[in-house]
């Protein structure tokens, strides 16, 4: 039995990750900070094994525990999903140290905590795929993102590095970067009133938002070797094209 373990899974594309990777045959094991009840449920529905875990992923001894739990009922972990994370949009100049730092103890350094937990299991079975959820973000500076900006472009750099360090052994390592995805954390940041859709989709030249579906259908590749079974240290936009699109407005919206 093939075994995935995915954090921020209660919702968003967390949630829709854990329904593509059950559809696949995998047994989930779902982590977040609030319950992932609903999203078990429908892991189940499809016919997986699952479990969820509630906790907070920047503790260290909560994802230690959580690994031990995960290696004692399925005896192996194929595939970390390290989905979970926060958005921060706030000017350099007004973003405390306390917030910068809490993003980055979520954003990036809890991934690192995860991949040495769950990772020891998949260097000892020689084999795993760790996709971390990076960003746009971490590939381009967005304005007012300071915090979150670093943490995705430092998620990148750990990618690399394990997948430098690992992939001798047969595990890993890729980053998938999502441009702008409509799901929860969207719409509390457009509450904000920082943006709204027009801002994003006529940005975008195939013109719309992502789906956490898409996000998921890209992770589903990188976690099987079948299908990417040589791609290592990967950064993955999957964002419509707005990373590769250098022109000016008025070019990009008669090409529509």
């Amino acid at each position: 039995m093939k075994v995935a373990v995915i954090t921020g899974a209660a919702q968003g594309i967390g949630r829709r990750t854990a329904e593509v990777l059950a559809a696949a045959g995998y047994a989930v094991a779902l982590i977040d900070l609030q319950s992932s009840a609903a999203a078990l449920v429908a892991v189940q529905t499809l016919g997986a094994e699952a479990e969820a875990f509630t906790g907070d992923i920047s503790d260290e001894a909560f994802v230690t525990a959580t690994a031990a739990a995960v290696i004692a009922r399925w005896g192996r972990v194929d595939v970390l999903v390290n989905n979970a994370g926060i958005s921060c949009i706030s000017p350099a100049e007004s973003t405390s140290a306390a917030l910068y730092r809490r993003v980055l103890e979520v954003n990036l350094v809890a991934p690192f905590l995860l991949a040495k937990a769950f990772g020891a299991t998949m260097l000892e079975q020689r084999s795993g795929s760790i996709v971390n959820i990076a960003s746009i973000a971490g590939l381009v500076g967005i304005g007012d993102r300071s915090a979150y900006n670093a943490s995705k472009h430092g998620l990148i750099g750990l990618t690399r590095t394990m997948a430098a360090e690992w992939g001798g052994f047969g595990v890993r390592s890729n980053a998938v970067c999502p441009g702008w995805v409509k799901t929860e954390m969207d719409v509390a940041d457009q509450a904000g009133g920082g943006y709204t859709d027009a801002d994003i989709t006529d940005r975008i030249p195939m013109g719309r938002f992502a789906s956490p579906d898409d996000i998921a259908q890209a992770i589903l590749f990188l976690a099987e070797p079948a299908h990417s079974g040589f791609i290592n240290g990967q950064a993955i936009p999957v964002d419509g094209g707005w990373t590769s699109d250098g022109s000016w407005q008025s070019l990009r919206l008669r090409k529509r």
